[in-house]
Formats: structure tokens, sequence, C-alpha cells
């Protein structure tokens, strides 16, 4: 294992995976958009989303960030455990992670914004992560060996 610093793909338009406990304590998780802003990570979510329920019940959840470039032999993966409190949506806060996915907000598809981003939205919610533990991992070299693992080893 080759830990890293976890900041660059936090800032990266990667997909994360959010996992919940549902109400019979089973697991659950899904695909999410997350941005790392104020010490925290922040997923948008509609009030009647599953995960706003179950952290609303249970705010136990892990978020799991997996950056790979085949071509590039980049493989990082980034865990994030702690507790999450669901907040009302802040429509700077989710403008900003929409730019981290979509690029500058003059481009952003209209349809979408208007159908389902739905940034005024009163129904909008903001899952708030706050990491208690976080692991990383660096296998990178798994085309090249260690010796020319992504990112070079400095010396």
């Amino acid at each position: 294992m080759r830990p890293f610093d976890p900041e660059d793909i936090l800032h990266r338009p990667l997909m994360a995976n959010l996992a919940t406990v549902t109400e019979e304590g089973a697991p659950r998780n899904a695909p999410v958009w997350f941005l790392w802003d104020d010490g925290a990570l922040w997923i948008p979510e509609g009030a009647d989303n599953s995960a706003v329920r179950h952290v609303e019940r249970d705010p136990r959840c892990a978020i799991e960030i997996v950056h790979f470039e085949p071509e590039q032999g980049i493989l990082l993966h980034a865990g994030f455990r702690g507790n999450a409190t669901v907040e009302p949506m802040a429509a700077d806060r989710f403008k900003r992670l929409l730019a981290k996915y979509l690029g500058p907000e003059p481009g952003w598809n209209t349809w979408f914004i208007d159908n389902v981003a739905c940034i005024d939205d009163p129904d909008g919610r903001m899952i708030r992560l706050v990491r208690t533990s976080t692991f990383t991992n660096n296998v990178s070299y798994f085309r090249t060996g260690p010796d020319y693992a992504w990112p070079p080893a400095e010396t």
C-alpha cells in the first residue's frame, strides 16, 4: 500500500460512492457527485431521497472515490468515514459543485439545470460528511511496478 494526499482527487470531477445504513441496518450505496468545501464533503440530494432519510436516522456513512485512468497507469483510491448531517440546499455551494462537473455556468445545459439540478428547489438538501477517518491507497504501479508509479516518487 502506498498512501497519498487525497487533496488532488477531492477537486477532480470524479464520481464518489456514498454508503449509508438503511432502517433495517443494511448497507446501501449510490454513485454521487460531491464537493470538497469548508472541511467537508457535500452531496446534493432531494428531500425525499433515500440517502437523506438514511442519514437523518443514522448519520454513519462512508464515501469512496476512485481515480482510474488505465492509459496513464493511474489508480488512486480514497475512502472517508464519518458522520453526516442533512443541510438545507445552499445555491452558491451547489453552483460550485455543478461548475466542477459541468464547467463554467454559461455552458450549462438549461434542460438539465431546470429539470434535474433545480438549484433553487426549496426541497433540495445537501448531505454534509465530516470525515473522522481517511484511507488512501495509490496502486498506480499496476502497469509498471512501484519504481515507476504515478505520481513519481520524490527524490
